[in-house]
């Protein structure tokens, strides 16, 4: 018999909301069955959640998130999905390079502001 779990089975497994499960059915990220009322999730369906966590961490937008998911084929295997996903580990790396140049350089600037708001106030002295 196949795994399935309950949307509070899952947001405690994941340590997330209900709430939060529900916005990613309503992106489309997610596809429960359902039982009547209630939504029936699957390994796979916890699976696509870990990514979606997975990716929020490490940067990725919600799109990019999807865009990943999007190309899982079981069939053909996940080597497109790895290489984009390989792209994009790339181009998060590249923006976190930047960050942190602009940011040492802010914290160059606000030193050069501290050092001048010092030396006037030890002239009023």
């Amino acid at each position: 018999m196949t795994q399935t779990y309950s949307i509070s089975d899952l947001a405690h497994e994941l340590d997330i909301t209900t709430r939060a499960i529900r916005f990613y059915e309503e992106q489309d990220m997610l596809c429960p069955e359902r039982r009547g009322l209630e939504r029936v999730y699957s390994a796979r369906d916890k699976v696509t959640l870990k990514l979606i966590l997975r990716g929020k961490r490490i940067g990725f937008s919600l799109a990019e998130c999807k865009e990943l998911i999007e190309l899982y084929d079981p069939s053909y295997g996940n080597q497109k999905q790895l290489e984009t996903f390989m792209q994009k580990i790339a181009q998060r790396r590249t923006q976190l390079a930047q960050q942190l140049l602009d940011i040492e350089q802010m914290q160059i600037e606000l030193d050069t502001a501290e050092d001048r708001c010092r030396a006037a106030l030890a002239q009023t002295l």
